[in-house]
């Protein structure tokens, strides 16, 4: 979600739910969000949008399954300081890579430093008794308010051409996680179908450990876990505080998308389109 996230590792995978999903070595949390059902009895095509977490480590094997997916677009929405600590992403011949970042590599920079360096005593002044969740829940109101104007960008550029189209953030959790879920109001996709996919980066072979500088005995106790874990899990109440900032400042969900982010009806009927069965 927010910039400078910790260095992480792969986590150990298990079988995944779906067996049709590819085992990718070198990106975390990938997955196509077809077959979501609307409101009005259709469903999201399957091979027109996924999303992941950065492509940054993508092995050579996981780079030519992407190709073989036909992406027209891979939306990028890390910031500069993600991108200095993973890298940039591999190179997908004929994709095109748009980066739009929705957070500010300046906001949280010591934050995430002391997430990485910081003692117990640090963590706990910072994370505890609900402060970390409450950080999550407050960045997800802030990306909806604020970055109306990325996700104008993003929904114009899926109705004019750019499907296949992947999105991925640093873990594919949060700010992808946003952007999925933004475009899949737009056509109208059940909230409750949108909720279950957002909390599928929650599932074993998804989740990643953190790694932290520090390799005292001390650094990954079960305390520090506990209180680093609401900032890597996906939970309902974080996606819930985005839905409520698009009710509190537009209203209801079609304000939002004809005058938060400025697509018309036609504009959404060509997602439809593209997005739909």
């Amino acid at each position: 979600m927010t910039q400078q996230v910790p260095p992480t590792e792969l986590s150990e995978r298990s079988e995944p739910t779906v067996l049709s999903e590819p085992r990718l070595t070198g990106v975390r949390n990938f997955r196509d969000v077809g077959g979501l059902p609307t409101v009005d009895g259709r469903r999201v095509r399957p091979g027109r949008l996924f999303r992941s977490g950065h492509l940054a480590h993508a092995t050579a094997e996981d780079a030519a399954f992407l190709t073989s997916l036909g992406l027209h677009t891979v939306f990028d929405f890390r910031n500069a300081a993600d991108q200095r600590l993973e890298g940039p992403d591999v190179a997908l011949p004929g994709v095109r890579n748009v980066n739009l970042p929705l957070t500010d590599p300046a906001d949280g920079a010591e934050f995430w430093k002391m997430v990485r360096d910081g003692d117990l005593d640090q963590l706990r002044a910072v994370l505890s008794d609900g402060q970390a969740a409450g950080r999550m829940s407050s960045s997800y109101r802030t990306i909806i308010k604020e970055r109306t104007a990325e996700h104008s960008r993003v929904l114009h550029a899926l109705a004019e051409d750019s499907v296949p189209a992947l999105m991925h953030c640093a873990a594919g959790k949060d700010r992808a996680g946003l952007s999925i879920a933004v475009t899949l109001l737009a056509v109208g996709v059940e909230r409750d179908a949108i909720e279950a996919d957002y909390l599928e980066s929650n599932a074993a072979h998804r989740r990643y450990k953190v790694h932290r500088t520090s390799d005292s005995a001390n650094a990954m106790s079960p305390e520090v876990m506990e209180l680093l874990n609401p900032l890597f899990d996906a939970r309902a109440e974080y996606l819930a505080a985005a839905f409520e900032t698009i009710e509190q400042t537009w209203g209801d969900t079609d304000t939002y998308l004809s005058e938060g982010l400025k697509v018309a009806p036609r504009t959404r009927e060509r997602l439809r389109e593209r997005l739909l069965d």
